[in-house]
């Protein structure tokens, strides 16, 4: 990387040893906070995938293996803390804006899920196979069919015997997906099936689990639910298939993505743009809750609001770069009329039923 421009003002604060060409700012506004380093990854994530440079070897858990790169990779980046545990302040994000623009920087304002699946397939005692994903692909699950129970939203399993079995678990309760995990493997199970509830439709997650896993959709979880029904000996496995590229119905909108129009005015149309925001891997600062630290556990793969921004921020950086005189609503104008319209089966861009997504959805 080049050196900051001449016009740079920023600073690196408590003398924060990881600035260099690439990080030429990190400064910190929270005065609790001890240092402009964020607390569990998320900033560290979503500026890389804004901006970060290019990355050979980049995995996650051995997943989706291969060169990572941001947005704009040639990009500085300048970091402003603005958040701690107790959450975001109004005041320390527009403290954030002021310093932003005081260091030198231009302000710019600004949900898919990808063709990469990290594929772990449950293959039921009728010969019926369900794809869902893990991130947590397990060496050790054998072709071996095992019983399969229905433990609903497996928050309460002790009075349920699940030692050795499969338990089928609903996505919904008070429960993480973590800690489902943590419940079935401390009664016993052998392994676990996640099932969507109708509202997350087709919507799957890449997610670290304690024991093998995998998460399916709502039809694919109502057919292994129905399935246990049917039979008194229901019998089970999960294969794991590692990462899969090519599924034709990507990108699909998420279940969690917003819809327009606004709310609050509704003559705002909204989305005017969606981005990928499903199972996106970037830069983490440290392993994540169950993943043991090695090499390459500087990266994380997580969905979100988060992950959709710095990919329109990183494109609209580009185009700033390649245009320096244009406005911010030339720039929108040009991401918004460039957008795809079909997904990699050169069909219309579906919702998370797989149904058309109409423009209320996509922008």
């Amino acid at each position: 990387m080049p050196p900051p421009p001449a016009k740079w003002k920023g600073k690196c604060e408590f003398n924060y040893k990881a600035c260099n060409n690439k990080l030429i700012g990190a400064r910190n506004l929270v005065k609790r906070a001890k240092s402009p380093l964020d607390g569990d990854g998320h900033g560290t994530h979503t500026s890389s995938t804004a901006a970060g440079n290019f990355v050979d070897g980049a995995n996650f858990l051995g997943n989706a293996n291969g060169t990572a790169v941001g947005i704009a990779p040639g990009a500085h980046v300048a970091m402003c803390r603005v958040c701690d545990d107790d959450g975001c302040s109004e005041a320390f994000i527009l403290a954030g804006y002021d310093a932003a623009i005081e260091d030198g920087g231009k302000l710019k304002r600004g949900f898919f899920s990808t063709d990469r699946k990290i594929s772990a397939v449950a293959v039921l005692g009728n010969g019926a196979e369900y794809e869902g994903e893990s991130a947590f692909q397990s060496t050790n699950m054998s072709r071996k069919l095992l019983l399969l129970i229905d433990g609903g939203y497996c928050e309460a399993l002790a009075s349920i015997d699940v030692r050795g079995k499969i338990v089928l678990c609903g996505i919904m309760g008070s429960l993480s997906v973590f800690e489902k995990g943590q419940e079935v493997k401390k009664a016993g199970g052998a392994a676990m099936i996640l099932r969507n509830e109708k509202e997350q439709g087709y919507t799957t997650f890449v997610s670290v689990h304690v024991l093998p896993a995998t998460h399916v959709s709502y039809i694919d979880g109502l057919k292994i639910r129905n399935y246990t029904e049917s039979t008194s000996t229901p019998v089970a496995t999960i294969s794991f298939k590692g990462t899969r590229i090519g599924d034709k119905h990507a990108p699909v909108v998420a279940y969690f993505s917003s819809r327009g129009p606004y709310n609050i005015s509704r003559g705002i149309l909204k989305p005017d743009i969606i981005g990928p925001r499903v199972n996106i891997l970037a830069a983490w600062i440290k392993p994540p809750a169950g993943v043991k630290p090695s090499a390459t556990s500087t990266f994380n793969i997580i969905s979100g609001t988060s992950m959709s921004c710095p990919h329109l921020a990183g494109v609209a950086t580009l185009i700033k770069s390649a245009h320096p005189k244009w406005s911010p609503a030339a720039i929108k104008s040009a991401i918004m009329t460039t957008a795809d319209l079909v997904n990699l089966g050169n069909n219309p861009i579906q919702d998370e039923k797989l149904n058309p997504a109409d423009l209320h959805t996509i922008g």
